[in-house]
């Protein structure tokens, strides 16, 4: 179809569609007419306008019923023409805007008419079309006194689709029609930098709708999230839009006492409205009821950009209506912070833009600095929170504690005023210590044992973005949900960070050292609050505010791990071994009873065995847990220290080390961790590294323990760990500790022989994964030879052929024939011509070229050290307890799915030669019947294993 661009040409073709529709009201007209001006060009129909619209407002106005097909028709028609014209007499948007708007009134109510959604949604998009059609000043021109009636009700008809229809493109399209009547479309074709005294004449004239259009906002808000989110976002919008510009404090602040009087009717005259003080002061009460409303709903709102919208909700009004929203202050910040740690990143990321904005000195909320306010509403929460804390269920706690820690950072280094205050300190410590109570009942933390010596990791795991906030699961009496602990750790983060440091930690230290009930929770905090004095993950709000000195972070953790690592809070009974019970129960008991008083109701029952009651469960489960929230902490200390924590390695390493072979799991996984994290923290490769490093005054505090075993029970669990967890350069230096260890089972293996055989088990085990062949047996002989000081320094040994030359397979079957040959002899299998044979074999042959006396070469420290502990393991095959000749039967260890090793090999020769010339096979009743048995039986066991 071919276009006319003059107006001549396009009316001679629409004048007969025009005025057949004058005389003729039909849809079929309507649509005709409209078919004719898509072939019209937009400055045509610009000229012939009102010449177009005159049929279709006449449609509209004929007295009469109509049909509703043709009253859209006719609406949508008029659309497409405002649409592509430009209105530019202002008494023609006027009387369009009555016109359209009269489509859905219904005469015999104030409601909407009860008519089609097509015709609804017409009309609504109609009005849209008009308002954006309005040119330059003909809008503003618009908006005067004289139309407010119309412009109201229009308002009334919108608020009213908006919250009864079922529809959501209907109430979407209500929405939109609301942000362009009342000036919040954001398309460029309305104009948005306004005078003063043209803000002041729309402030105004929406000040009378105010009331109307608020209230029924915020029901559409709060009402069910079903409707949809896209709803309660322009419902926002449109609320905060309209309050913040007829609220806003600069044009309050040019309103006049006296009010002008506009040149306009009575009835019109008495629905303006004075925004005059008290006018303001009423207003303001009432919006404050309405504002609370929505951020208690919109805050906990599913979807996150309704949450997001709320944000600039907040901003809109405190920045703009701080004075004459004074009241609403409090719920407008709270909303805010509640939403510091949403689930959304983008929510959280604008909401810490808009709270760097508020922590700003020049922001003021009424005639109060902004952080006076918040200081007030702290005090507030501090003051309810141990009530809240104790009644509220996950999700309310999740939301308390989200808004104490959005407090604590828009204050940032003046949250000093409230923890100042005895009173409040004490109600925030109450709350923070009662809610993270642990639930210790559960019987499984005791059973969990550690049965297996496993290495630990060769090299500490991939340091992770937040290596200080792994932590092993733990369970609480008040909650459940794992977002309540996040949050609590934040708090006592933040604490530490913008807190006095050396108050904080006094307090707490003392309700450490208060109950034994307040001791776990305690200690956690503890831990925080040095991850967060040391800036460790916090966000800082406040570009001032630098975190705490080294020098004194330094001081503050030496002083927290001498009373984490001292007697009484170190060594706790977490079990009761039959081994142990006596002595070692004993001697820790006052710490124990101290421990085990009113500890979650469990109380102490009595046993027979004992004078003292044993623990209880309930107990042991709860020092488990404060040993392991200890140790969680000097990870913590690590990371918070870096590198100068290695000042205070000599206090920390080995009190760790004796954890990471407790027999707990979860102590000794607790013990794993703090060691990667040293690791991560000082700066070195692996664990292995770690303990070589350190490991002369390791060997040193073992060796000075061993003699006073009593008072250091756990001392081999050291060696055993470092031996786990090493190579064969940590040999030289612990080989007189491992002498140490033998001479003291020596002693004592009727009392502790399970925990030395553990030792030995690991020292073989090392043993055999460092020297696997012949070719390593030579490393460290030179060391021993030039040691003279070791205690294997002067030991003979007549393997020196055996070292040289690799053993062969008919080595091996000699070997076995003169065992089955010995062992028939210690059972007097033998006969006389037998011994006759054998005295006359076993004669030595003197060699006639000996020239004197011939000193053999020592053994390399390795097989000096395998062949003792054979020795030792001999004398404990016949122990009367089962778990210790299952530990003795073990060795010599192996490393799994390999050969025997060369060390094995050569040591279990040593022991045969050993014997041999102890106890001569010609004369077999020479031999104590117990001590040939457990030689056999070791012999019996080594060949198994090769």
């Amino acid at each position: 179809m071919a276009v006319f661009d003059t107006p001549e040409e396009a009316f001679g073709v629409l004048r007969p569609v025009c005025v057949q529709l004058t005389k003729t009201q039909t849809v079929e007209n309507v649509e005709r007419l409209q078919a004719r001006l898509q072939a019209v060009s937009d400055s045509a129909l610009q000229e012939l306008q009102q010449y177009i619209l005159f049929p279709l407002r006449f449609t509209l106005k004929t007295p009469g019923p109509k049909r509703e097909r043709l009253i859209q028709s006719v609406v949508e028609c008029i659309t497409f023409v405002l649409s592509s014209t430009c209105i530019r007499e202002q008494d023609l948007l006027q009387e369009l805007f009555s016109e359209l708007s009269a489509c859905l009134y219904s005469p015999g109510s104030r409601k909407p008419a009860a008519v089609s959604e097509e015709l609804k949604l017409a009309v609504i998009r109609g009005l849209s079309t008009l308002m954006h059609s309005a040119y330059g000043d003909i809008l503003l021109t618009f908006y005067e006194p004289s139309i407010l009636p119309r412009l109201g009700f229009a308002v009334s008809l919108l608020l009213g689709l908006a919250e009864q229809e079922k529809s959501k493109e209907i109430k979407m399209a209500a929405l939109t029609c609301l942000q362009v009547l009342l000036f919040q479309c954001d398309c460029q074709d309305h104009p948005r930098a306004l005078d003063e005294l043209q803000q002041k004449q729309l402030g105004d004239l929406f000040a009378s709708f105010l009331p109307g259009l608020s209230t029924t906002l915020t029901r559409v808000i709060t009402a069910d999230f079903k409707q949809g989110h896209r709803i309660v976002l322009s419902s926002l919008k449109v609320f905060y839009e309209t309050v913040s510009f007829i609220m806003a404090d600069d044009q309050l602040g040019r309103v006049s006492e006296v009010p002008a009087r506009p040149a306009v009717e009575r009835r019109v005259a008495e629905l303006m409205v004075h925004r005059e003080a008290n006018w303001v002061k009423n207003t303001g009460d009432k919006l404050t009821i309405l504002i609370k409303k929505i951020t208690e709903c919109i805050s906990v709102h599913p979807h996150w950009k309704v949450r997001l919208e709320l944000i600039d909700f907040v901003e809109a009004l405190l920045l703009k209506c701080s004075r004459s929203l004074i009241e609403s202050a409090g719920p407008l910040l709270k909303a805010l912070v509640s939403l510091v740690n949403d689930e959304s990143p983008d929510v959280q990321a604008q909401c810490d833009k808009a709270l760097r904005r508020f922590a700003d000195e020049k922001v003021v909320v009424g005639s109060r600095a902004f952080a006076d306010v918040l200081s007030e509403n702290l005090h507030s929460l501090a003051t309810s929170l141990p009530r809240l804390m104790s009644s509220q269920d996950d999700q309310g706690r999740f939301s308390t504690l989200s808004l104490l820690l959005g407090y604590l950072k828009l204050l940032g280094p003046k949250v000093d005023f409230v923890l100042n205050s005895v009173a409040h300190l004490q109600r925030l410590s109450k709350a923070l210590i009662q809610v993270l109570e642990l639930d210790v009942a559960d019987v499984k933390i005791v059973e969990e044992r550690r049965w297996n010596s496993e290495h630990l990791s060769t090299s500490p795991e991939t340091p992770a973005a937040r290596p200080w906030a792994q932590m092993q699961r733990r369970y609480f009496r008040f909650f459940t949900d794992e977002r309540v602990f996040l949050l609590l750790r934040q708090v006592c983060q933040l604490l530490g960070f913008y807190g006095d440091l050396y108050l904080l930690v006094d307090h707490f230290m003392e309700l450490y050292h208060e109950s034994v009930v307040y001791r776990k929770q305690a200690a956690m905090i503890l831990n925080e609050l040095v991850v967060g004095a040391a800036g460790l993950g916090v966000e800082n709000l406040h570009e001032k505010h630098t975190p705490a000195d080294p020098e004194e972070l330094r001081e503050i953790v030496t002083s927290i791990l001498e009373v984490y690592t001292s007697q009484e809070n170190w060594y706790l009974v977490t079990c009761v071994e039959t081994e142990d019970v006596g002595e070692e129960l004993t001697m820790k008991w006052a710490g124990l009873q101290a421990l085990t008083s009113g500890v979650h109701t469990c109380q102490p029952t009595s046993s027979p065995a004992f004078s003292k009651p044993s623990p209880t469960v309930c107990s042991m489960n709860s020092n488990i847990w404060q040993i392991c929230i200890q140790l969680e902490g000097i990870g913590h200390f690590a990371h918070a220290l870096g590198k100068d924590f290695r000042l205070l390695l000599m206090s920390a390493l080995y009190p760790v080390l004796e954890k990471a072979g407790d027999q707990t799991l979860l102590i000794s996984q607790a013990a794993i961790g703090t060691m990667t994290d040293i690791c991560q923290a000082c700066g070195y490769d692996s664990l292995q590294h770690l303990i070589n490093e350190n490991s002369d005054y390791l060997v040193n505090g073992i060796s000075l323990n061993l003699r006073h075993l009593s008072l250091h029970p756990h001392t081999p669990k050291v060696l055993e760990v470092m031996l786990q967890n090493s190579d064969a350069s940590l040999l030289p230096l612990v080989a007189d500790v491992v002498q140490d260890v033998l001479a003291t089972l020596d002693q004592i293996y009727d009392k502790r022989a399970a925990t030395f055989v553990s030792v030995l088990h690991a020292l073989m085990a090392a043993l055999a994964q460092w020297f696997p062949d012949a070719g390593h047996l030579g490393q460290l002989q030179e060391q021993s030879i030039g040691e003279e000081g070791s205690p294997w320094s002067q030991r003979p040994s007549s393997l020196e052929k055996g070292l040289e030359n690799p053993t062969t397979a008919e080595d091996i079957e000699q070997f076995v024939l003169n065992y089955l040959k010995e062992k028939d002899v210690a059972a007097g299998n033998v006969s006389d011509l037998d011994n006759e044979d054998e005295e006359q074999t076993d004669l030595p042959e003197v060699e006639k070229d000996d020239t004197g006396p011939h000193v053999e070469p020592p053994l390399p420290v390795q097989i000096q050290i395998a062949t003792d502990v054979m020795e030792r393991c001999i004398h404990l095959m016949s122990d009367k307890s089962l778990k210790i000749r299952l530990k003795a039967d073990s060795l010599p260890a192996e490393p799994q799915g390999k050969p025997s090793s060369h060390v094995t090999t050569v040591a279990m020769e040593s022991v045969s030669t050993g014997i041999r010339s102890t106890y001569p096979s010609s004369n077999p009743d020479s031999v104590p019947h117990v001590t040939w048995s457990r030689s056999v039986y070791l012999f019996e066991h080594l060949l198994v294993h090769l």
